[in-house]
C-alpha cells in the first residue's frame, strides 16, 4: 500500500476580491487556477515562476493566510480546506514558514533568544530553562553562538538574520517549511550558504520543503520535485533532474534561458530573445486556450482554441503543452 502523501493539492483555485469605488463587487482575480501538487514527507517541492504567476498565493494558503476558493488540500491526513476557521494549533505547530526578506519577518524588539523560543513558549510545555537549551542548539543548528541570543535582529547581516529566522522556524521539528523566496535578499555567495544550510537541515532531521523561488538553478540544486506556475497555472511538474534537463514546457525552457552563462555570445543571444518577447497580456489571459500563447513562439492554431490538458512527459511528471501530444505521436510512429 503506498503511503499517502504529507501535502496533496486537488484542483485548488485561490481568487481575490475587490469593490469598486461605489462600493460594487468588482470583478474577482483568480491568482491561482486548478493548481494539484504533492508533496512527501522528507522531500521538496520546488515551485518556480515570474513574480505574479501565483507561487506566494499558493505558500500562503498553505500557511492558512488565505482562503482556497475551491478545490481539495489535505495536509497530513487533515482536509485543511474544509477548515472554516484558523489552522488548529497541532497544524500551525507542524506547518512553519521563512519568508523573502529577513530585514522584516523578525521582530525588531525582540532578542534572538526571544524570537527562537516564542514557538516553543506558545506550543510547548517547556520551562525557561529548556527553552533556552533548546535555542542553544538550534543556534548551533544554523552555524550562530550561544552569544548571538541576547542581540537584537539590526546586529545582523541579511544572512545571519535569514539563519535566525530558519532556526525560529525549526524550533517545534515541524513537518513541513514554507520557504517563500528565502534568499532573493541576499548576495550571491549567502545564499549559496542558505541554500546548503537547508539542504543539510532538511535530511538531517527529515522535514520537507515547499520552495517558492523564480531561479530555477537554485530550486534545481535542492529540489526533488520541480513545479513550474505561469499565470496561476502549473504548466509543468515533475522530477527535478528530468524538468531542468529536459524541460518538456516553452515556458520552463524561458525560465532557464534566464540563468546566467559563461558565454558571453550566448548570454547576449537570450538577453535578446527575452527582450523581444512580449510580456504577458492579463487582460488577454484565461478566457479560452492556453494561458502562454500571446508569448510562445511555438505557439498553434489550436492553443487559442483550447488549454491544452496535462500530458504524462517522458522521464516523469507532465506539462499542459500541446507539443508534448505532437511529439508522443511522432516517437510513436
Amino acid at each position: 500500500m503506498t503511503e499517502a502523501p504529507l501535502l496533496q493539492l486537488d484542483d485548488l483555485w485561490v481568487s481575490y476580491y475587490s469593490r469598486s469605488m461605489l462600493g460594487f463587487a468588482a470583478k474577482p482575480f483568480h491568482a491561482v487556477k486548478g493548481a494539484s501538487l504533492t508533496i512527501e514527507a522528507g522531500q521538496t517541492l520546488g515551485l518556480v515562476g515570474e513574480s505574479g504567476s501565483g507561487k506566494s498565493s499558493i505558500a500562503n494558503t498553505v500557511l492558512g493566510l488565505v482562503p482556497p476558493s475551491q478545490g481539495k488540500m489535505v495536509f497530513d491526513g487533515q482536509d485543511l480546506g474544509a477548515l472554516k476557521t484558523r489552522y488548529p494549533a497541532e497544524i500551525r505547530r507542524q506547518i512553519q514558514a521563512v519568508f523573502q526578506d529577513p530585514y522584516s519577518s523578525l521582530n525588531a524588539a525582540m532578542t534572538v533568544e526571544d524570537i527562537i523560543t516564542e514557538p516553543l513558549r506558545v506550543h510547548t510545555k517547556m520551562s525557561k530553562a529548556e527553552r533556552h537549551a533548546r535555542a542553544v542548539e538550534l543556534m548551533k543548528m544554523v552555524s550562530l553562538n550561544e552569544d548571538h541570543l541576547n542581540r537584537h535582529p539590526h546586529q545582523f547581516s541579511g544572512g545571519q538574520r535569514q539563519r535566525i529566522a530558519i532556526a525560529a522556524a525549526l524550533a517545534l521539528q515541524p513537518k513541513l517549511v514554507v520557504l517563500d523566496e528565502p534568499v532573493s535578499a541576499l548576495d550571491v555567495s549567502t545564499q549559496n550558504q542558505i541554500i546548503n544550510l537547508l539542504y543539510e537541515r532538511r535530511d538531517a532531521l527529515g522535514m520537507a520543503y515547499l520552495l517558492i523561488a523564480h531561479d530555477l538553478a537554485l530550486v534545481h540544486h535542492i529540489s526533488d520535485r520541480i513545479a513550474v506556475m505561469y499565470l496561476g497555472h502549473i504548466v509543468e511538474e515533475g522530477p527535478a533532474d528530468r524538468v531542468y534537463y529536459q524541460p518538456a514546457h516553452p515556458y520552463t525552457r524561458a525560465l532557464l534561458d534566464a540563468v546566467p552563462q559563461l558565454d558571453p555570445a550566448e548570454q547576449a543571444r537570450r538577453r535578446a530573445a527575452r527582450k523581444a518577447a512580449p510580456a504577458p497580456d492579463l487582460q488577454r489571459v484565461a478566457a479560452t486556450g492556453c494561458p502562454y500563447r500571446n508569448r510562445c513562439p511555438l505557439a498553434m492554431p489550436r492553443c487559442e482554441a483550447s488549454m491544452p490538458p496535462a500530458y504524462q512527459v517522458e522521464g516523469g511528471g507532465t506539462a499542459q503543452c500541446f507539443l508534448v501530444e505532437e511529439q508522443t505521436r511522432k516517437g510513436a510512429a
